[in-house]
């Protein structure tokens, strides 16, 4: 019911072992096709999981499974009022059992290596299908062998450590590490896991857009963000086959989304010169400067009249944060650049506000190390901001008379402990800022020249800003 082609030139490709990932004759990827002529009528059963979508999957006799797919489509209501749209939906991908959309793939190609009794896998990748590997490999004794770049997010490279995967380094970035996991497959005959160099990936994907059209129907806009390309060919990919199947009667606009440091995708759709010397961004998921599923993804995008557009990485981060606040999902930085676009797209009108639009959150904020870094600093920041606040306080409340301790915690409003206001005060003391005498038993304070001094200065920084 399935064959392996050529996306390119169309040449059919015979396979015994793990599926090839280009096209002997051309060089172009491989995907699977379906023969919907045998598929037609088909009805998913089951309980709502990844393999509830068996049928429309490559064949495999055994069943790799940790409970994957399966997971909520939000509507995002406050989000839908910040943007001003009829409906937006997030569609979670962080509740898979390694917390993020390449559970699905690992399910797949697990239940593959099961299949061809192979017992060592090989991947290149920069997170997240280095973790969900690794957690297969060890439930299905499994040798897995992880390729990772120099710049990888150390809460991933944490999961694949704890899975007792076998890691190595090699390249800055993923493009590199790729190459790497290509030459050792070739010379141990390791499985290919590699997603950019496995068209089961790509089945396993589309599974989301499967799930999406049972949850939903089918949505206006579908946004992705983009490494390799693939996932926003997954989308359409499944998609489309229901269309042609007749179990849907539209199809979506899939927008692609990459950082402005990184975007060969969007530049390449937009036609753009644009030359990046060393492309980096924070959202390390996505940091692919040489995708390999770039024809699929471009394919994906034209083919259904979508777009394409990059974001910078404050506005990624931005994104990330109102997510959490709004909705109470912790996206990593990858996938809330969806969000990102999403109000750069209404702002050029390329999305109106009477569309639906659905938004793939592939992973959890807590694996990107960046973004907590940032969090704690900010953090950080806040506490110093309010422990200035307080001390500017009770300077303002002893410019206008002088007060002994009680007094001034209760003019504070008790908002912190005693012993905390007479901290503050003691810093005060030891700073210059204000002086102290006993009347009638009370330690009284009184704000000095200098304390006085400092808060014209701060007078006049305010009026500046």
């Amino acid at each position: 019911m399935y064959s392996l082609q050529c996306v390119r030139c169309g040449r059919r490709i015979n396979v015994n072992r793990s599926p090839p990932a280009k096209c002997p004759a051309c060089g172009g990827m491989i995907e699977y096709i379906i023969d919907l002529e045998k598929m037609r009528g088909i009805k998913f059963t089951g309980e709502f999981t990844f393999w509830r979508y068996r049928s429309l999957l490559p064949e495999v006799k055994n069943i790799a499974s940790m409970k994957e797919g399966g997971t909520p489509l939000y509507k995002a209501k406050r989000l839908s009022e910040e943007f001003g749209i009829k409906d937006l939906y997030l569609k979670d991908e962080t509740r898979n059992p390694t917390n993020s959309f390449r559970d699905r793939s690992a399910a797949l190609l697990i239940s593959n290596i099961l299949d061809l009794k192979m017992k060592a896998v090989i991947c290149a990748t920069n997170g997240n299908m280095g973790a969900a590997l690794a957690a297969y490999s060890a439930r299905y004794e499994i040798n897995c062998h992880v390729i990772v770049p120099r710049i990888v997010d150390v809460g991933k490279l944490a999961q694949m450590l704890i899975y007792d995967a076998t890691i190595e380094e090699y390249g800055e970035t993923v493009d590199e590490a790729l190459k790497r996991a290509e030459v050792l497959a070739g010379e141990t005959g390791w499985y290919q896991a590699t997603p950019e160099l496995n068209p089961l990936v790509i089945e396993a994907q589309k599974t989301i857009a499967f799930e999406v059209a049972e949850q939903f129907g089918v949505p206006d806009w579908f946004i992705v963000s983009m490494g390799s390309g693939g996932m926003a060919y997954s989308i359409w990919k499944g998609f489309k086959e229901l269309y042609e199947l007749d179990m849907i009667d539209s199809l979506p606009k899939i927008l692609g989304v990459q950082a402005e440091g990184c975007s060969p995708i969007v530049d390449a759709y937009l036609k753009s010169e644009k030359h990046i010397e060393k492309p980096f961004t924070h959202a390390i998921g996505i940091l692919v400067a040489n995708p390999l599923q770039k024809e699929l993804a471009l394919k994906a995008i034209t083919d259904s009249g979508g777009s394409a557009l990059s974001v910078s990485d404050q506005e990624i981060f931005a994104a990330e944060q109102s997510i959490a606040r709004l909705e109470g999902i912790f996206a990593e930085p990858a996938s809330s650049g969806t969000i990102a676009a999403l109000g750069k797209a209404i702002e050029k009108s390329l999305v109106s506000n009477d569309e639906t639009v659905v938004c793939l959150i592939t992973g959890s904020g807590l694996k990107a190390t960046d973004i907590l870094q940032a969090l704690s600093k900010r953090r950080k920041s806040a506490m110093l901001g309010a422990e200035l606040s307080t001390k500017e306080k009770i300077l303002r409340l002893l410019s206008s008379k002088d007060r002994y301790g009680y007094e001034l915690w209760k003019d504070l409003g008790k908002i912190m402990t005693r012993p905390a206001v007479y901290q503050h005060l003691n810093d005060l003391l030891n700073k210059g800022l204000v002086t102290h005498y006993i009347k009638d038993g009370k330690k009284y304070f009184r704000v000095t020249g200098r304390g006085r001094d400092i808060l014209e200065a701060i007078d006049k920084v305010k009026i500046l800003l």
